[in-house]
Formats: C-alpha cells, sequence, structure tokens
C-alpha cells in the first residue's frame, strides 16, 4: 500500500476521494491501493530543555547558555496528537513508500519530515508539489511527484529556523528574565524574547519614540492662483530644508510678486502608460486587506487559507507577484471559470489576438500577449502568485468574499490594457518688484495636471480620477481636476499670490499594513515595487510567519491597538530598553539571517554553517547579559536592583542601608 499523508483531515478526505480512497478508518482511510492520513498541526517539536538535561529544568544563570550536541524531536504533549501519530507510525511502519501531501512550504515540509523521523519511516518518500488544491491540480501532482530528496534544502532551512528560534528565544528569555524581570517564583514576569518578534517590537518602540519626541518645524510655501489653477514656488532649498524659514522672507516674497504679471513660460505634455497593479503576494493581500477591510494580518492569512482549502484560490504563503509562462494558456479556462461573477471578464473573453500572434500559437483566444509585468520565470520559484483558480466561489462567507473579490479583481486587471495617460506641466514666471535676499528673480511657478486618456486597466476597479498636484505632494478638492486649462506659452496676466504657513509633521504610528511592509524591507521605508523585490532576501520573518508574529506581540501585552494605530505599551517600552544586546533588536541584522536561510532552501549556504553562526551569536548574547550587572536582583539584600555609577555597582535601596557594592 501507498501512504499518502495530508496537512490536515480536510484536505486528506479530498485527496483520498481523488484517489479512490473511500472506505473509512480511525484516522486514515483507504482504496485503490492508497491510505491517505494527515497530520493536524505539529505532531512532532523539538524537545524542551529539560528533556537534554535534568539541570536546565531550572532557570538559573549558571546553566547558560543551553546549546544541546545535538538536536531532537518529541511527539507533542496531547491526546489527540498521540493518537494520530501511533496511526501514522503504524501505516508507515505497513507501507511500501510514503507521498508527502503536505503544505508546499518551508514550516509544511519540517512538520512532515519530523513526522517521518520520529516514526522511523524506512520506505522511499516522494513528494506532492502543487499551487492548488483542485482536482486538476493534484492529479496532475500525481503525475508528476518528486524524489524527496529535491526539498532537503528547504527542510533543512525550515530545522535551521525552528533551532535558531530555540537557542535565541530560550536563552536570551531566560538570561534577561532571570537577571532583569521584575518579581521572583512564580510571580516573576517573563521577559519573552524572540529572533523575528523582539526586533519587530523594537521597529514599533522606535516608531513610538520618533513621534513622542518630534519636535514640528513651521516654514512657508509661496503659491499664486491663475485662471483658477493653484501654482507652487519654485524656490531652491538645501537638503532637508525649506526654501522659506521666517514669515518675514515670505512676506517679502508675497509683496514682491504683488500686483506683477505672471508668464506662462513653457508647457509640456507627455503621454504614458500605467501598468496595472502586481498580482498578490500574501504580504500585499495582507496590507490591502488591512487598508481596506481593517482586517489583522492573522485575519487575512485565515481567510485566504481557507478559500485555498476550498479550492477557490491558489497556495497563499507567497512572497512573489509573478506566474510561470506555463501558465499562460491556462488563464482564458480560469477567468472563464469566474465570469459569472465579474462582468469585468467579459470584455476580456471578447478579445481576439494578434493574428500573428495567434496563428503561432503564442496568445490564446481571449487574452491579451504575455506581459513580463505579470509572466516572469526568472520571479517564480516553488510557487507563484496568489491567483483565482477558476472554481466558481460559491458559498463563501462575507469576509471570504472581500478576499477573493480583491483577489480576482487583481488578477483580471492584470489582463486588461495600460491605463493611458497625459501629464501636463506647465511653467510660469513672475518679476519681483525689487529682489529679495538670494530668492531668484523672476520667481519661477510650476503646475502639473494628470489626464486619463484611456482607462484600460482601471475600468475594472471603476476608478477613472486623474488629479491636478503641487510638487508638495498635498491636494485639495479645488487643486484636484481632470485637467489643466489650455495654457498657451507666453500668455500672461494678474494673480492672486498667498503665502501658506505650514508646519512639519510626526511620522505615523505603524499600522498593521505598515508595519508588514517594514518587516518585509528589514524597517526601511520603500515605495518602489522593483526595489521591495530586491530586498524582500533580508525581510524579517516569513510570508507566512508575520502575522503570528504580531499576534504574538499583541498575546504578550507588549503591543496594543488604538483603531488602526499600533502603539507599544510600558511593558514592551522596557523590554527594548532593557535589551542591551544590539543583535536581538536589529531588524537588519534578523534579516541577514532570512537571507542565509532562503540560501539553505537553494543550496548556496551551508545548514552547518548557520548552526554554527547561532552556537556563537546565542554564546555572545549570554554572555552579555551575565557580565553587565545593572539591572540584574541585588544579591545581597534581595529587594532592590543593581545599578551602576561611574566606577561601581551599587543597590537602588542602598538609601535603605544596603550594603552591596562592586568594582569594575
Amino acid at each position: 500500500m501507498i501512504l499518502c499523508v495530508a496537512e490536515k483531515p480536510s484536505v486528506g478526505q479530498y485527496i483520498a476521494s481523488i484517489l479512490g480512497a473511500t472506505t473509512r478508518h480511525e484516522g486514515y482511510l483507504e482504496g485503490n491501493g492508497y491510505w491517505v492520513s494527515w497530520t493536524f498541526g505539529h505532531l512532532c517539536q523539538l524537545l524542551d530543555p529539560n528533556d537534554y538535561q535534568e539541570a536546565w529544568k531550572q532557570w538559573n544563570l549558571s546553566s547558560l547558555p543551553m546549546i544541546p550536541e545535538r538536536f531532537g524531536i518529541k511527539v507533542s504533549d496531547d491526546k489527540g496528537v498521540i493518537k494520530q501519530f501511533n496511526i501514522l507510525k503504524s501505516l508507515i511502519a505497513q507501507c511500501t513508500e510514503v507521498i508527502n501531501c503536505g503544505d508546499a512550504g518551508q514550516e509544511g515540509e519540517l512538520i512532515q519530515r519530523w513526522v517521518y523521523q520520529k516514526a522511523g519511516c524506512k520506505v522511499p518518500v516522494r513528494r506532492l508539489w502543487v499551487n492548488s488544491l483542485t482536482e486538476e491540480a493534484i492529479r496532475e501532482g500525481f503525475k508528476t511527484l518528486r524524489e524527496q530528496s529535491v526539498y532537503q534544502g528547504l527542510y533543512e532551512a525550515g530545522l535551521m529556523r525552528a533551532i535558531g528560534d530555540w537557542l535565541l528565544g530560550m536563552n536570551a528569555t531566560r538570561a534577561y528574565t532571570i537577571r532583569y524581570a521584575r518579581g521572583s517564583g512564580r510571580d516573576r514576569q517573563v521577559l519573552s524574547i524572540g529572533r523575528v518578534q523582539t526586533p519587530t517590537l523594537a521597529l514599533v518602540v522606535k516608531r513610538q519614540n520618533e513621534i513622542e519626541h518630534f519636535v514640528p518645524r513651521t516654514y512657508w510655501e509661496l503659491k499664486t492662483r491663475y485662471r483658477d489653477t493653484l501654482f507652487s514656488a519654485q524656490l531652491p532649498a538645501e537638503e532637508d530644508d525649506y526654501a522659506i524659514k521666517t514669515a518675514e522672507q515670505g512676506q517679502q516674497l508675497l509683496q514682491a510678486v504683488t500686483n506683477q504679471p505672471l508668464t506662462i513660460t513653457s508647457v509640456e505634455k507627455k503621454r504614458g502608460v500605467e501598468y496595472a497593479p502586481r498580482l498578490f503576494d500574501l504580504t500585499s493581500l495582507q496590507v490591502e486587506c488591512n487598508k481596506k477591510f481593517s482586517f489583522s494580518a492573522d485575519d487575512t492569512l485565515k481567510l485566504i487559507q481557507s478559500l485555498y482549502e476550498k479550492r477557490i484560490t491558489t497556495y497563499p504563503r507567497v512572497d512573489t507577484t509573478f506566474l510561470p509562462d506555463d501558465l499562460y494558456p491556462k488563464v482564458p479556462a480560469t477567468l472563464r471559470g469566474i465570469k459569472d461573477y465579474f462582468p469585468q471578464v467579459t470584455p476580456l473573453l471578447s478579445l481576439r489576438a494578434d493574428a500573428k500572434a495567434a496563428k503561432a500559437k503564442k496568445v490564446p483566444e481571449g487574452i491579451l500577449p504575455m506581459s513580463k509585468k505579470v509572466f516572469d520565470n526568472s520571479k517564480v520559484t516553488d510557487h507563484h502568485a496568489i491567483i483565482p483558480t477558476g472554481q466558481r466561489p460559491d458559498n463563501l462567507t462575507a469576509d471570504e468574499r472581500k478576499v477573493f473579490n480583491l483577489v480576482a479583481l487583481r488578477f483580471i486587471a492584470a489582463f486588461y490594457p495600460e491605463c493611458e495617460v497625459s501629464t501636463t506641466t506647465v511653467m510660469a514666471e513672475v518679476p519681483c518688484l525689487t529682489p529679495v535676499g538670494d530668492y531668484p528673480n523672476p520667481v519661477p511657478f510650476k503646475v502639473t495636471g494628470r489626464e486619463i486618456l484611456k482607462p484600460g486597466w482601471r475600468a475594472v476597479f471603476e476608478k477613472e480620477e486623474a488629479t491636478t498636484s503641487n510638487d508638495s505632494g498635498e491636494n485639495s478638492e479645488e487643486e484636484s481636476s481632470k485637467s489643466l486649462p489650455a495654457f498657451t506659452k507666453g500668455e500672461q496676466g494678474p494673480h492672486i499670490p498667498e503665502l501658506q504657513e505650514k508646519t512639519t509633521t510626526p511620522p505615523k504610528y505603524y499600522t498593521e499594513a505598515t508595519l508588514l511592509r517594514a518587516m518585509e524591507t528589514a524597517g526601511k521605508t520603500v515605495d518602489d515595487e522593483e526595489l521591495r523585490d530586491a530586498m524582500k532576501e533580508n525581510g524579517i520573518g516569513r510570508p507566512s510567519t508575520r502575522a503570528a508574529i504580531i499576534e504574538k506581540l499583541f498575546q504578550r501585552k507588549y503591543i496594543v491597538r488604538q483603531g488602526k494605530s499600533l502603539r507599544a505599551t510600558e511593558v514592551g517600552i522596557d523590554l527594548i530598553k532593557t535589551i542591551i544586546s544590539p543583535l536581538l533588536k536589529s531588524a537588519e541584522l534578523t534579516g541577514l539571517w532570512e537571507k542565509k536561510l532562503r540560501q539553505i532552501e537553494r543550496g548556496e549556504y551551508t545548514a552547518q554553517q548557520f548552526l554554527n553562526e547561532l552556537k556563537q551569536m546565542t554564546c555572545d548574547v549570554v554572555r552579555e547579559v551575565k557580565t553587565n550587572k545593572a539591572g540584574m536582583l541585588c544579591p545581597v539584600c534581595h529587594q532592590g536592583h543593581v545599578i551602576r555609577g561611574n566606577t561601581r555597582y551599587g543597590c537602588s535601596r542602598w538609601r535603605e542601608g544596603c550594603t552591596y557594592a562592586e568594582e569594575f
């Protein structure tokens, strides 16, 4: 018999129905030469510290660092888990082959491999790797099963991630809790520290600190209104500074241009195109759902996972926004599958491909030519962007429908023509009655306008607005229009200048959307999609784990929500202040770890190299805590805490008579 092991019961039962395994037994199904069973959650986990040494059961600084010679695994201590594991162990002992049908990702590979190892699997193992759970995809996947060895790098990366989290989490949490936590015994507060969790918290605390210590600056901008259009003065300014720094300078400029004619010096029109928004990866979907529906990252992950298991969308835990070339011919069928729900599909299905391309069979009927903005094999590894499968999206909850609509509309828009736009830049100048300081005379002014000529993909979203904006990036209702008036070079006339007082604003608190982006780029603010793609390797956490990391911060009361904003609590702020090791707080250094884990996946870096670095880092973190006595409980009175003076440590209760003092 061949044993298939799925990631959860519902998936296992669906695979069994496709394979013809219809006879039910406890914990598995049988039929047509197959047994189909399943895991649920983490059946196996790394050993606890006391499983290695009895001495590691107690939280003592003297026992740190805890670094096992060899890491072991055990079955999770849960009756249901133990029961299912024993069923799998029995089946593995009797089968001729195992087919790993687990979640097609790093964590899914690790979960399955640990079960096979713990069960003593001796038979060959092959891998089912699919991008969706449709019947077609599963049948195709069973025709192209691959040897387990192909995914060895994926397993090793998952193993190193788990070991890294164990080493750093166990050792750093104990070290900092023993030395710096308030209370004692069972009342002692645990200072939870994690490889990804702590730098993520540090991002929130740093942003909050910037906001709380922000000192606003006042500056002025010179504007003028001509033919109901607001122009902005283009004045030279040093980097990170403002052209008009005082009200006096502004008033002088205002008076100098008042009652002087404005002359249009140039009118430049440029035609261009805007491409449809990228398809979704998990992070961008979580960002969009947080912006539009205020869904948490965890909510979105659960919803898109549910859509995947209902076979409505493809595999969700992805970090690419591209599709492979071989998916291109299947697009019309996918579109036809959802056309009854989205009228925007109809124009696509009525398209006719370019005759030459169609004859060469490069473009299927009813779809535009293949675009590198959507299809790019070099940007796709094991999984592609999240898209509909073409299955009818029936019986969805209201929230599932919202998420599916986002995914489907992005997919549809990707095959519409580009949006054609026209951008107009108008330059003008006003002579000064009398020159003002080093400001140019005449004073140059500028306005830009943008008009949508052909909406293209924008029709999918029913948004066809063009905006007239100034260089400050601010828009108001009166400044926004679909196009500028028809200005002519050389025309001139009266205008109404005005001086606007402005105040700099602090950075904004993180929302879940912006925090996810910060995790993706290791704390750097990046708006450009291509640059963000390049930085994904150095992001902190995986797309599949970032939601769980943020949820942990909520659960441990390190952060709270205030509306959409995320705020660090006093506990969270104190924890970041307490941590002396920059390694634990640095998003960039954690991002380098993530990069190495991806390199392990690809066979470009060895697991042993990474493990050696982990062990060294763990030793460094513990040594740092042990040698820094500030903050620890006083070893004499056991009530105060050790504080650091210029040349010695002493007890915070020295006024109450504690005699502890030690030079350093």
